[in-house]
């Protein structure tokens, strides 16, 4: 004999018989559809990002102009520097963060012969950076597998990896002025090659304080 469902005994048949396979009305199951995506909708406000703007550093490159930069932290003139920019970003943070720091970087001018359109050193030159929080802080990891430096580029690799820390510190530094406690930062070169084996010394690990209190 056929066992027949209706009203409610539908809408439970089809959400207690679906799971083992055995037959349940379409009916029943757009009801459950329904329920489901109304549900994930009242849920959706609990789930809203929040958007914080902030500074990022990035390593530039000042290539297709007439400056260069004395940048201290590295102890070197460079046709490259370490800027700030405000950037408006949602995520997990300070990961979030750390991924920035690559964005991609054209200019403004005002003089129609400056023609670059790509100015982040990491975006030029390949450089992949990525960041996760771990049990003793957090890892940034630089992916060096595919770095090649541009002929109209005037820095090396070297140069390239020093200016990209200077931002991660420097962007690292203004996220943790608010905050109670240090944070640890452990930085991994990875994919580097036998010709770029020579690049992995500029891993480490440094800490970054909040900024102190005053008297």
């Amino acid at each position: 004999m056929t066992r027949r469902w209706s009203g409610f005994g539908k809408f439970r048949a089809a959400f207690w018989l679906a799971p083992v396979g055995l037959p349940v009305q379409v009916g029943a199951m757009k009801m459950l559809l329904a329920l489901w995506v109304a549900a994930l909708g009242m849920a959706a406000p609990l789930f809203a990002s929040t958007i914080m703007v902030v500074p990022v550093y990035e390593p530039l490159s000042l290539h297709g102009t007439d400056g260069d930069d004395v940048i201290t932290d590295v102890g070197e003139a460079l046709q490259a520097s370490v800027m700030p920019r405000p950037m408006a970003l949602t995520g997990a943070f300070p990961e979030v963060l750390v991924d920035a720091i690559r964005s991609s970087h054209r200019i403004p001018t005002n003089n129609p012969n400056y023609k670059v359109t790509e100015t982040n050193l990491l975006v030029i030159c390949d450089v992949g950076i990525s960041g996760r929080m771990t049990e003793t802080g957090l890892l940034v990891t630089f992916d060096i597998s595919k770095l090649t430096i541009p002929p109209d580029v005037d820095v090396t690799s070297r140069q390239v990896l020093r200016l990209a820390l200077v931002a991660l510190r420097k962007t690292l530094e203004e996220y943790q002025k608010p905050q109670t406690q240090a944070l640890e930062v452990t930085v991994a070169i990875e994919g580097a090659d036998e010709a770029k084996a020579s690049l992995t010394d500029l891993g480490g690990k440094f800490s970054v304080g909040p900024a102190p209190e005053s008297n």
